[in-house]
């Protein structure tokens, strides 16, 4: 690393010649080890998992592309399989700054599915010596520096002795720690999803691999025998890289970072090691989310994207770098991972630079109302001689009306000598939230049953979703309620219990039904009733919503010549009069929404 001789105590950057093994060569040994252990190398997966588990936003664990595998291992390319899989968390964001916490990054493993009965597959003890053969003999890991943790038993899952046992036979480790089940037990949580014990290996203190053995299944609450057991370990690649080279101080001293250090320090004028940890990570992470899709937003992963280019943003203009920066920052990535990953430059490169200046709009406009309002308070102090501290409101004004971060003002109110106590933080978050429970009570009673605007079109897709849900109901069973529905002028969404994947003949079961009923030109009537009274005349809901004493319902049939009613639903959208105005419906997607339930994606032509 050739950094200036005269950096600094404490400086992010450290001075060592004694790089054992760069990032590159690291990733390239634990892929060929296993490969010559049988494994069958696979790519990354999108950090976007979609259809490969719909119920997190982000890839955030190397098991998430072959979740199915582990209950139909006869799918799976390869009983044993290994990946260097790039994963974004975020749960301990407030961590991003220390020694080993990222948002973004790689996760090294190892996975074996259907054992017993599939050939080649194995479970605990060949993975605990892979492990331990791979740290000491392949990288050198002195074995002093390294400790091991099993599953002590809790929550009416048994002790993993079998793992204990096993662990106590390696030479050479000579602490073997037991511990709970939220340390060394992992599971998803959702229904039919794997879980098991795990067995974690521990450098100089830090978790470094978790070998998680999947033989439960979690199923109505209790987990119960799988059929298959399996094997899915994930191993911190920044966090092995830095322990391997153990004159590193931590994550952000290894080469992946080397070249964004060198830039950021070309930028700055204050020095503070935890917001230069946070803008290097926090850019990394964007670059590789927006990479596979995403573009900032205020939802879902739009929204985190967001949220970590303007963190990063923030802690820049609090050490000083008041004009756009991120883009320059964000190039310096590009050659840190060439050769490993191929990236769209334009796009991220655009987007980055669009949503910077979006923000620092903002920001400028905040800071001159927080210099107006920090000037007033000194005047305040001076002419009565008593305290004079931002409230709650005040900030919340301040957020609202310009988007001025809370953490923002927070450390701009510190510097001034004006701390904002904790109960006007509290009062902040409190009308921050009922804001937002206001934002969506708005927008429901605005555009009810799921719709995204009030036209002529959503109208006719509207009425559309109560035909689907009766012939789903005719096809599949009882069983399946209405779980949410998005409607635009384009398409419509509609999510609903049922726990299989639909066949082909299914869904085209289901769209026969609904032009047959369109084709019949239904009426569509409207009565308002006591919900005691909807719900005795049969009448479909979405229970989980809150209705009042009174409620409409829709019923379509009952034409002249057929007495026989089709659907009949209590909801508070807007219906066509007969079901002929709506055209062909024709089903474009059926795929998971989440545990239990499915979306159907449809147009009418």
């Amino acid at each position: 690393m050739d950094y200036p001789k005269g950096d600094p105590p404490g400086r992010i950057f450290q001075i060592t010649d004694t790089i054992i093994m760069n990032s590159n060569e690291l990733r390239q040994k634990f892929l060929k080890y296993f490969e010559g252990e049988g494994h069958k190398v696979l790519p990354s997966s999108s950090l976007v998992p979609g259809e490969t588990d719909p119920t997190v936003l982000f890839t955030t664990a190397g098991m998430h592309q072959f979740k199915r595998y582990y209950s139909e291992p006869l799918e799976a390319p390869s009983a044993r399989v290994t990946t260097s899989q790039k994963c974004v968390r975020t749960g301990d964001i407030d961590e991003v700054g220390d020694k080993t916490h990222l948002t973004f990054f790689e996760m090294l493993g190892n996975f074996s599915f259907g054992y017993p009965e599939t050939e080649h597959s194995y479970f605990k003890k060949e993975s605990i010596d892979f492990a331990w053969r791979f740290l000491t003999d392949e990288l050198g890991l002195d074995k002093k520096r390294i400790y091991a943790t099993y599953f002590q038993g809790e929550n009416g899952v048994a002790e993993d002795r079998e793992s204990f046992d096993i662990l106590k036979t390696i030479e050479g480790l000579d602490e073997i720690k037991p511990q709970g089940f939220d340390d060394n037990f992992w599971s998803l949580g959702t229904e039919n999803s794997p879980g098991g014990p795990t067995v974690e290996f521990y450098v100089d203190g830090v978790e470094v691999w978790n070998l998680v053995f999947n033989e439960y299944t979690f199923i109505g609450g209790e987990y119960k025998p799988a059929k298959f057991k399996g094997v899915d370990t994930g191993m911190g690649f920044e966090r092995l890289l830095c322990s391997l080279n153990k004159d590193l101080d931590s994550v952000y001293h290894t080469d992946l970072f080397d070249a964004a250090h060198k830039k950021l320090h070309e930028l700055l004028k204050n020095e503070d090691v935890t917001a230069e940890r946070v803008i290097l990570d926090h850019i990394r992470a964007a670059i590789f989310i927006i990479n596979d899709g995403v573009v900032p937003s205020n939802k879902d992963k739009g929204y985190v994207l967001r949220r970590l280019i303007r963190r990063a943003i923030v802690k820049a203009q609090q050490i000083g770098i008041t004009e756009n920066f991120v883009i320059k920052i964000a190039e310096q990535y590009f050659s840190s991972y060439e050769g490993v990953y191929s990236f769209d430059q334009p796009t991220i490169l655009g987007e980055l630079e669009k949503e910077e200046g979006k923000f620092r709009h903002t920001l400028r406009a905040g800071l001159k109302k927080f210099e107006i309002m920090k000037t007033l308070k000194e005047n305040s102090i001076k002419s009565t001689t008593s305290a004079a501290f931002f409230n709650g409101k005040e900030l919340f004004d301040l957020y609202q009306s310009d988007g001025f971060p809370l953490e923002l003002s927070l450390e701009l109110a510190k510097e001034a000598g004006l701390p904002v106590r904790d109960q006007e933080v509290e009062l902040f978050k409190h009308l921050s939230k009922s804001h937002q429970e206001l934002s969506r009570t708005a927008s429901a009673g605005m555009f009810k049953g799921g719709l995204a605007e009030a036209g002529e079109i959503t109208t006719k897709y509207h009425t559309a979703t109560h035909l689907l849900l009766a012939a789903l109901r005719q096809v599949l069973g009882d069983h399946v309620f209405q779980k949410g529905s998005n409607i635009t002028a384009e398409r419509m969404r509609f999510d609903f219990s049922h726990p299989d994947k639909m066949t082909p003949e299914q869904i085209e079961e289901v769209e026969k039904i609904v032009n047959q009923k369109i084709d019949e030109d239904l009426t569509v009537s409207m009565e308002e009733m006591s919900l005691e009274d909807a719900k005795a005349s049969g009448a479909m809901g979405v229970f989980e919503n809150k209705y009042g004493d009174k409620v409409k319902v829709y019923t379509i049939g009952q034409t002249p010549h057929i007495s026989e009613v089709f659907s009949r639903e209590m909801c508070g959208g807007p219906h066509v009069t007969r079901t002929g105005e709506l055209g062909q419906f024709k089903i474009s997607k059926e795929e998971a929404s989440s545990s239990g339930v499915r979306r159907i994606k449809a147009v009418l032509k």
